[in-house]
């Protein structure tokens, strides 16, 4: 049975943050910021003062919402079995599973309701190769292993045209893609904000697993959905592959990082359940607030043209 989620509770935080655009615009462009290549400068002072006040509002942000999350996750089980068959259970009961969005743009959207919604996804991308990085810092042998083979998957394994990142690269080249922070919906941008977060804070190294994890596990039948969308449209293999390897892929890196990572994390320490799973559910829940905006901004086009 789905999970009883009061979205207007959880989601902007309005009364503690105001404009939740302003608040996630500013995060996306900090974080592209902090995390872009730089080199020394005679101002770094005066970034760290901006990173301390940035860091505050983030981490004031992220406690925020795992309050409201809370009360999801005081019954998750902590033995290793029992919380993985709760957290497996997430693909069929987690927040946002079974969206109708998907399904539609797979039958019946348009390309230029497609390019869209992937300029809004491109523009909320985090980076998930790079998140898995930032995460495995100092994990224990055995998950970190698990973490690095799943990055190395994304790295083509070595080789360049196997990349994931470049892969959706060219996809935004093909289809011609203008992503941008600032043309971007507020909740595709809190997602990213989320992860960066939950990978750039060690505190909540649990929180970036559950989130990693949850997205391996949840992918695969939305991404399908966007690659037979793109394939009906006539769009070429170079466009869909970035889709279409994803769909399937990530089922098996979705076992073994529950088997590899969940489960002897959790054996070692079974507090951590509760943090995994926060992790999960934070990530679903962004899940659903970008498929609602998605959704009021396409659908709503489409009466506006029928009405016509």
């Amino acid at each position: 049975m789905p999970m009883d989620i009061d979205l207007a509770r959880i989601g902007a935080f309005t009364s503690e943050f105001g404009d939740a655009a302003a608040l996630h615009r500013g995060l996306s462009h900090w974080n592209h910021r902090r995390l872009a290549p730089a080199v020394p400068s005679a101002d770094w002072t005066a970034h760290l003062n901006t990173d301390f006040r940035m860091l505050r509002l983030e981490g004031a942000f992220i406690e925020a919402f795992r309050a409201r999350v809370a009360p999801l996750v005081a019954a998750v089980p902590s033995d290793p079995a029992g919380f993985v068959a709760w957290f497996e259970g997430l693909k069929d009961s987690g927040p946002g599973q079974g969206d109708p969005l998907f399904p539609w743009l797979a039958a019946d959207a348009s390309l230029e309701d497609l390019r869209w919604f992937l300029t809004q996804e491109a523009a909320g991308e985090a980076g998930f190769d790079d998140l898995v990085a930032l995460t495995q810092v100092k994990l224990p042998a055995r998950p970190k292993l698990e973490l690095a083979r799943n990055y190395w998957d994304e790295m083509g394994r070595g080789h360049p045209g196997g990349m994931h990142g470049p892969m959706l690269d060219r996809t935004i080249q093909a289809l011609a893609l203008d992503p941008s922070i600032d043309a971007t919906v507020w909740p595709s941008l809190c997602l990213a904000n989320t992860l960066t977060a939950f990978a750039t804070t060690r505190r909540y190294v649990y929180q970036s697993i559950g989130a990693l994890g949850v997205v391996e596990l949840t992918s695969p039948t939305r991404v399908g959905h966007v690659a037979e969308g793109l394939k009906r449209l006539g769009q070429p293999p170079e466009a869909r592959k970035y889709f279409a390897l994803h769909a399937h892929l990530d089922v098996e890196h979705s076992h073994s990082w529950n088997a590899e990572a969940l489960v002897p994390l959790v054996e070692a320490d079974p507090d951590c359940a509760s943090h995994i799973a926060e992790g999960a559910l934070m990530r679903l829940i962004c899940g659903v607030q970008c498929f609602e905006a998605y959704r009021a901004h396409l659908w709503e086009r489409r009466e506006v043209y029928a009405a016509e």
